[in-house]
């Protein structure tokens, strides 16, 4: 078949990548003018296969009120006169419940289990350099009770505690020197030795350079716009853009944010909104001391992740509609913790900023279905975790598309189960 992709992020270049593994001719559509330039262009560079709690947390209802009157509060909320972000944030509260919270791990951890296998296998096989390190990741927790849950989760759940410790205080400066200055400031943390870190934008690079080059080439349609769908009964005959209409056979659409508008023609109401995250990506230069381990500020909603000579900084939650601008305070935040973390041997004159908009469910878990004609398929909504998910949702799809049984269950991931369970746990 002839396949449109559209999205050129991490997400449709995994899907095209396993769509052309099958023989399919693809045809890969973005309106950026290269590959990787939304959410995968700068994102935390952390690939954490088995930290895959969602945002929403019953924990996070007691934040709340305390969040809106803080200028830095990890999580931040704007209101708009937008009914998508209204009714976005009613599903995400409604989230926030135990029995949503364990079912989105439940489903997402085999995932990303999956993903991390084929990411491997990328690295091993086809050898693609993006500063891929495999050096764990270790979770600070600044607040006891926090930690304690954390400790209480990890208990509860024989999968996560077979390969996941947690550590005192004292243990964590021991495996992780570099944070040092957090000594008094935290009380604990989860080591997970089998996660990993890596440039998204230099896999987005390598895996578009490969897949132009091979047989049966993947053509990229860069720099144009997807305008709509040119339909003929049921189907998907063609993909409309500013450039012209692109004749296919089926359509994956793994567009980030701008998904949800595509599909609402089609009669499809995709419950998805952005979530505006920040980075830095700052040089390491002689004598400055930075992690080896990935580290997450658990209360901050901060990352740090060594990519090869430099250290990627990134976090917080602004959930301000579609606007992409840099907001120099959130930078202005990252640059301080990365100094209180760190020392003052990083020069914030070079310093990169981006921000970048995240696409998410209110439950935390992407959909990974078929909608809006029995010819179009939908790979998007995977927020933060975009980067873990993207090899194992997108074989995933092509699994469903070629008719193979997944090699993980999916049937959380359908549009009918995005909607979260209002908090009400099932009868036994």
């Amino acid at each position: 078949m002839h396949i449109v992709v559209i999205g050129g992020g991490i997400v449709g270049l995994s899907t095209a990548w396993y769509l052309q593994q099958d023989g399919h001719r693809v045809t890969l559509v973005d309106r950026a003018d290269g590959v990787g330039m939304g959410a995968s262009h700068a994102n935390g560079g952390q690939l954490s296969y088995r930290y895959v709690a969602p945002l929403a947390d019953p924990e996070v209802l007691a934040k709340i009120p305390g969040w809106m009157l803080r200028r830095d509060a990890p999580v931040r909320f704007r209101p708009r006169f937008d009914p998508q972000q209204w009714g976005w944030l009613m599903r995400f509260l409604e989230s926030c419940n135990r029995y949503d919270k364990v079912r989105s791990i439940a489903s997402l951890l085999p995932l990303a289990l999956h993903s991390r296998a084929l990411m491997h296998a990328w690295v091993d096989r086809q050898g693609f350099d993006f500063d891929f390190v495999p050096n764990g990741k270790l979770v600070v927790h600044r607040d006891a009770g926090s930690f304690a849950s954390a400790k209480r989760a990890l208990a509860s759940t024989p999968a996560l505690g077979a390969v996941q410790q947690a550590l005192d205080a004292d243990a964590c400066f021991a495996i992780e020197p570099a944070i040092e200055r957090l000594r008094g400031r935290i009380h604990g943390g989860i080591h997970t030795p089998t996660e990993d870190a890596g440039d998204c934008l230099k896999l987005c690079r390598a895996l578009s350079e490969h897949m132009a080059r091979t047989a049966n080439p993947v053509q990229f349609e860069l720099g144009r716009t997807v305008l709509g769908f040119q339909r003929a009964g049921g189907r998907i005959a063609g993909v409309l853009t500013d450039g012209g209409s692109i004749a296919c056979d089926a359509c994956v659409l793994a567009a980030g944010t701008a998904a949800a508008a595509l599909v609402r023609p089609l009669g499809v109401r995709l419950p998805i909104y952005p979530v505006k995250g920040y980075s830095i990506t700052v040089p390491v230069g002689a004598g400055v001391r930075v992690p080896a381990i990935s580290v997450t500020d658990f209360q901050r909603k901060i990352v740090y992740a060594r990519l090869g000579k430099h250290l990627r900084v990134a976090g917080m939650a602004d959930i301000v509609g579609h606007d992409d601008r840099v907001a120099r305070d959130r930078i202005a935040t990252l640059l301080a913790e990365t100094r209180a973390c760190f020392g003052d041997g990083f020069d914030p004159r070079a310093a990169t900023s981006w921000s970048g908009l995240r696409p998410a469910t209110p439950t935390g878990r992407p959909i990974i279905d078929r909608a809006g004609a029995d010819n179009l398929w939908l790979n998007v909504g995977h927020g933060a975790l975009g980067f873990t998910l993207a090899a194992g949702s997108a074989q995933v799809l092509a699994d469903l598309i070629a008719g193979r049984a997944p090699a993980c269950p999916v049937e959380d991931f359908r549009l009918d189960r995005a909607r979260p369970r209002s908090g009400v746990f099932p009868r036994r």
